[in-house]
């Protein structure tokens, strides 16, 4: 692990696909800056629930320009996406996962191989024989993954967990802070870079294009 006293804390959800291109970038700028990424999963529907927030694709107009901003976001950060033809995915069991592995030395390992499957590999990884598969090729036990995710203390973690986010000010992900300053969505990476003391131009070269 890195040694730093610099770190950006980053709260996600699988499901989100700002989440996904936010996990993408962030790596990048904590290199550069030499800063630690804590990865702190949370119920994106939790938050949502807690705040009286919801998805923008809940919101017609919204959800299609959301669709649009991602698009533009995805060719300046560089990023290998595709759209998940089964977006939205119920993402709890996935989430229950992230919060059983967190501090395992599989945790940057599992979190990586959902974010793929789910926003690369188009997976429906609400899908229990499905999320089985990928995890079992990535080299999981998938036995051993459902028995942790049903979990009484790995629910009670992620609930937990959640609950003190929107206490921190969550309303929804991806949500970074760096010391107290909070900072949310993927078009936002800017100011985080700039608060590790790096210019997000020397990390994605075309933020900056028309």
């Amino acid at each position: 692990m890195m040694t730093s006293d610099k770190q950006v804390e980053f709260y996600f959800d699988f499901g989100s696909p700002t989440a996904y291109i936010a996990s993408q970038v962030l790596p990048r700028i904590a290199e550069k800056a030499n800063a630690e990424i804590i990865w702190k999963p949370v119920l994106l529907g939790g938050l949502f629930k807690a705040t009286g927030n919801v998805s923008p694709i809940m919101i017609a107009p919204k959800g299609k320009h959301m669709f649009h901003d991602l698009a533009i976001f995805i060719r300046k950060y560089e990023v290998n996406y595709k759209h998940n033809p089964h977006f939205p995915i119920n993402t709890i069991g996935l989430m229950r996962g992230a919060s059983a592995y967190e501090g395992d030395a599989n945790f940057a390992k599992y979190i990586a191989t959902i974010f793929q499957a789910i926003w690369v590999g188009e997976k429906n990884m609400g899908d229990p024989e499905v999320v089985g598969a990928v995890l079992s090729e990535a080299g999981f036990d998938p036995a051993g993954f459902v028995e942790r995710i049903n979990d009484p203390v790995v629910k009670d973690k992620l609930k937990t967990d959640t609950e003190a986010a929107v206490e921190r000010g969550l309303f929804g992900t991806p949500t970074m802070f760096v010391g107290k300053k909070m900072f949310f969505g993927q078009d936002r990476l800017h100011f985080v870079a700039e608060a590790l003391g790096v210019n997000i131009c020397d990390v994605v070269p075309k933020f900056i294009e028309a």
